[in-house]
């Protein structure tokens, strides 16, 4: 069973996430993701925060890698929402509330 983490919008709406490694190979369908460092057992910081049309589409090329590896993440975040008004929305949420280095 995959792990989880909730992470809050400063719109106050908490968003469902699952946890998984940096390489790992993700489902054909539209979702909203997150590279964060584990900073302690369970505990996450937020690097960069995305959505896609494509969450299986490979992250290596991802126009932010450069930051996102000097920031340190080591896990991805992920789940699945294929409507893209609503990703969008999520997005802008949650960067609004956590300001993650490479979203700037």
């Amino acid at each position: 069973m995959t792990d989880t983490i909730s992470w809050p919008g400063k719109s106050g709406k908490t968003y469902k996430y699952y946890i998984y490694k940096m390489d790992a190979a993700l489902k054909d369908k539209g979702g909203n993701y997150c590279f964060a460092k584990e900073t302690s057992r369970g505990r996450w910081k937020p690097i960069y925060f995305g959505e896609t049309r494509d969450l299986s589409e490979r992250f290596d090329n991802h126009h932010k890698m450069d930051c996102i590896k000097k920031e340190g993440a080591t896990g991805l975040h992920a789940h699945i929402n294929e409507d893209e008004d609503d990703r969008l929305a999520e997005e802008a949420d949650l960067v609004d509330k956590w300001n993650p280095p490479c979203n700037g």
